[in-house]
């Protein structure tokens, strides 16, 4: 029963579902589909019951037309729940499914033939409890307040305004069996509901892990440079904001560097624009290899890169950018192709007491146009 449940949750719960929103064709398709094979799973639960009704009259305890006439009422309601469905009058509504009326109907129906058959009440007492348990699924509390509403009232009416003697039958043996498989059938099915519900909610869930790790993603690609896989400028620079604001909060040291490849635009007219790409990847990934966590690194533009190193005064980020210019430079570049090699200048400031990130970046653009100037190859501090 288990697998029977999982498919009727293809290819995801409408819990999920935006109220409001357009339907695409391909969405009211599978609405339409779901609420078809919940049509069928009511239809054969009537159908159910009406055989064991039969067994009653063959027992002699009800006439034979009881256990037909129940089938084809109960058949009926849910003909003309597939008619609502198919047309698309459901879809006007927010609860598609019809759950409060479908559910009124329906213990309307059993009631009725409580009265009617009194002989075999267990078997419509019985029902209610499957109707209720359907209803649960996907009421809402006010809905399952005007479920319990309707129930409680037609009981009432049923118990306390007429004399029927709503019986077990027990007396001969194939009553007796009948009655077992009343409430054998009953429980089975309340069964079922219940580990449709398990399912619903291990699909709502893992539906709703994987929501949050789409949109984790997407947050992640929104903020990286598509080629190199570094943090994109706009990131970049809402980093380098914070943690400027950071270092005044703790009074702590910021330092930043700007870094540019040298002569790169020779090596995408000489070898081509591909294996420039493939040299600002590699680059990247040099460099988050040979970066401290607490550092932020993103492309600023071109073949210019922003590296923010928080809490490192201006001697220790001298170190780490020597050190990473030692490692760039002594990279095989000739990999790429026959006599390419690849060197960087990078221009290093630290922050000043009520500086702004324009005029921090501006500074360490202009060390980075001496360091250039010097002849390339190294690091200067503004």
């Amino acid at each position: 029963m288990g697998t029977a449940a999982s498919a009727l949750l293809d290819p995801i719960a409408a819990e999920l579902e935006v109220v409001g929103r357009p339907r695409t064709a391909t969405e009211l398709l599978r609405r339409a589909r779901q609420r078809r094979q919940i049509q069928g799973m009511i239809g054969i639960s009537y159908v159910i019951d009406a055989l064991i009704l039969l067994i009653y009259s063959k027992a002699g305890t009800i006439p034979a037309f009881i256990g037909p006439s129940f089938a084809a009422t109960g058949l009926f309601t849910v003909a003309c729940n597939i008619a609502l469905s198919e047309t698309g009058v459901t879809e006007r509504f927010k609860d598609h499914y019809f759950i409060a009326p479908q559910s009124i109907v329906g213990m309307a129906v059993a009631l009725a033939f409580t009265y009617i058959a009194p002989q075999v009440g267990v078997v419509f007492l019985c029902t209610l409890f499957i109707i209720f348990n359907f209803a649960s699924l996907r009421s809402t509390p006010r809905q399952a307040a005007a479920v319990w509403t309707a129930m409680t009232l037609g009981l009432a009416g049923l118990f306390m305004l007429t004399d029927k003697p709503i019986s077990i039958p027990h007396a001969t043996e194939l009553e007796r069996f009948a009655t077992m498989l009343v409430f054998a059938l009953a429980i089975g099915r309340c069964m079922f509901l219940g580990m449709f519900s398990s399912t619903m909610r291990r699909s709502l869930y893992n539906s709703g892990l994987k929501l949050k790790e789409a949109y984790r993603r997407i947050e992640e690609l929104a903020e990286l440079d598509e080629l190199t896989g570094s943090y994109n400028r706009r990131c970049i620079m809402r980093m380098l904001d914070e943690e400027i604001a950071s270092a005044r909060r703790l009074k702590t040291a910021c330092s930043i560097a700007l870094i540019d490849l040298d002569w790169f635009k020779r090596i995408n007219d000489t070898y081509g624009h591909p294996t420039g790409d493939e040299v600002l990847r590699t680059f990247a990934i040099t460099t988050f290899a040979n970066i401290r966590t607490i550092d932020r690194f993103g492309r600023y533009g071109g073949e210019e890169f922003l590296l923010v190193m928080p809490d490192t005064p201006n001697d220790g980020a001298a170190r780490i950018l020597e050190r990473l210019r030692l490692i760039i430079s002594g990279l095989d570049w000739s990999a790429f192709s026959s006599g390419m090699q690849l060197t960087i200048s990078a221009g290093l400031t630290t922050l000043r007491p009520d500086e702004t990130p324009d005029t921090l970046l501006a500074r360490a653009d202009g060390a980075l146009y001496s360091a250039k100037a010097r002849g390339r190859n190294q690091i200067a501090c503004a």
